[in-house]
């Protein structure tokens, strides 16, 4: 019998959850146990230990970026140095939210997810990655630069139509600042706008992508319950990790992967074939391995023989060259696609990425292009670690997504007591998990779980390999 699908489903619920336990064998366990089982086995992750050269090198330059990260945050020397600690010894982050509000339900709930997982770890940081790359709007009145508040959608920085369409929230074209009004222009329209502005930063930022992280500080620090430490990297962090792989001549992507571009371009061209067979759609060639940042908008660059190039009428150009890379994403000229973000931040060093409905499947994919490289430049000894991880791609991210959920009423901002976390980790997955709307009404998931359902894609498939499923 054909399950009745609801107004813009594509795929019911029935299908999303087959597909992911056909690709993902342990989430069968773990649908009808509470969600604090799952939430705990997520962060459950052995200490960092590689024999790759290249690997240990890759975390060495990470536990760096996550120091310099965490002393832009506002953390002391010895903080920041506790941060990179522990990520040596829980290498795990959370990935799924975009650049968005603590108070934005759909990240609100994902770092309640993770805070089951790390209480039931005994850990001190929770250290996030947070795509800074994406638009004021990424549908309607939804992304960084909306949230809604008492059924209102509430411009957060008071901006322009035409910016909240176009503009990144990375771009340093500010000032920004908070503002929360609605669609009259009316400035904090309701009691719950006054009250989140009256707790928010009043400063200043040269991007939203800024603002948001000060903001997300004040908030964890003042509202939630917990001595976990708040540590949030975004684009600009991975751009400096990025920066400082392509400036040591010793590391595997300042002579393998960019120098020469041979290598680069097998992965691309890997990209190009994933993209026209069963996987299509997964991991697009949106652009290649960089953005450009320009006026506040992202560009697409294309490799060109030697030379990454935007499309006209701009006229940027740089040489495919480590030192020409590495001073561009200083200057803030260009900053790294998704593909080379998951390279640095998770696939080299080995740390486990949590994610949304799309990166549980295009993760595994970047790790399989990432092999096809690594065999290219004949690095068979982090080619065996990345064969030998153990789950380094799992769904993190809208895990719990619960029906009557308000994030101010959750966390007393309302002056009511907050909802106990234990009422969420008792709730089985299947229940927390709610109805898979991100799921359901993705036409590419629908196709997913039509290829599983025929047989076309299965666990076993070659593309599916380094999934450490």
């Amino acid at each position: 019998m054909t399950a009745i699908r609801k107004a813009g489903e594509h795929c019911s619920t029935a299908d999303v959850r087959r597909a992911l336990s056909a690709l993902m064998p342990h989430l069968t366990y773990y649908w009808e146990r509470p969600l604090r089982d799952y939430a705990s086995v997520a962060h459950d992750v052995k200490k960092f230990h590689s024999e790759s050269c290249a690997r240990r090198h890759a975390m060495e330059l990470l536990c760096r970026c996550v120091e310099r990260s965490a002393r832009r945050s506002g953390y002391d020397h010895d903080e920041a140095q506790s941060a990179s600690l522990h990520l040596m010894a829980s290498p795990v982050l959370q990935t799924g939210p975009h650049c968005l509000l603590l108070i934005e339900p759909d990240a609100f709930y994902t770092h309640l997810f993770s805070l089951l997982g790390l209480n039931a770890n005994s850990r001190e940081w929770y250290i996030t990655y947070h795509a800074s790359t994406v638009s004021f709007a990424e549908k309607a009145k939804k992304g960084p630069g909306w949230l809604w508040l008492e059924g209102e959608p509430l411009n957060v920085f008071g901006l322009p139509r035409g910016q909240m369409d176009s503009f990144s929230i990375c771009g340093s074209n500010g000032p920004y600042r908070f503002a929360f009004s609605n669609a009259k222009g009316d400035p904090a329209p309701n009691d719950s706008a006054a009250h989140l502005l009256s707790e928010l930063p009043s400063d200043e930022f040269s991007s939203a992508a800024d603002a948001i992280r000060a903001a997300n500080q004040t908030l964890w620090r003042g509202n939630l319950p917990s001595p976990i430490k708040l540590l949030q990297l975004d684009d600009f962090d991975i751009a400096d990790l990025v920066a400082d792989h392509l400036e040591d001549a010793g590391s595997w992507m300042s002579a393998r992967f960019i120098g020469g571009g041979k290598v680069a371009e097998s992965i691309l061209d890997a990209m190009d074939r994933l993209n026209i067979g069963s996987w299509q759609g997964w991991v697009r060639r949106t652009t290649d391995l960089f953005w450009r940042l320009e006026k506040g908008r992202i560009v697409p660059l294309r490799l060109q023989g030697n030379t990454l190039r935007a499309r006209t009428p701009s006229s940027f150009a740089v040489s495919f060259r480590p030192d020409r890379i590495a001073a561009a994403l200083r200057q803030r000229a260009i900053v790294p696609s998704l593909y080379t973000v998951f390279l640095v931040l998770s696939i080299l060093p080995g740390v486990r990425a949590l994610g949304g409905c799309r990166q549980t499947i295009y993760y595994p994919l970047m790790r399989y292009l990432t092999a096809i490289g690594l065999e290219r430049s004949g690095n068979f000894d982090l080619l065996s670690d990345l064969r030998g991880d153990d789950r380094p791609g799992l769904w993190g991210h809208r895990v719990l997504k619960p029906a009557d959920g308000y994030p101010f009423q959750d966390i007393g901002f309302c002056g009511e007591a907050p909802r106990p976390l234990s009422e969420y980790a008792e709730m089985p997955l299947v229940k927390s998990s709610g109805d898979l709307a991100s799921f359901t009404g993705d036409p590419i998931w629908a196709n997913l779980s039509e290829q599983i359902a025929n047989g076309v894609i299965t666990s076993g498939s070659t593309e599916w390999q380094l999934s450490g499923s």
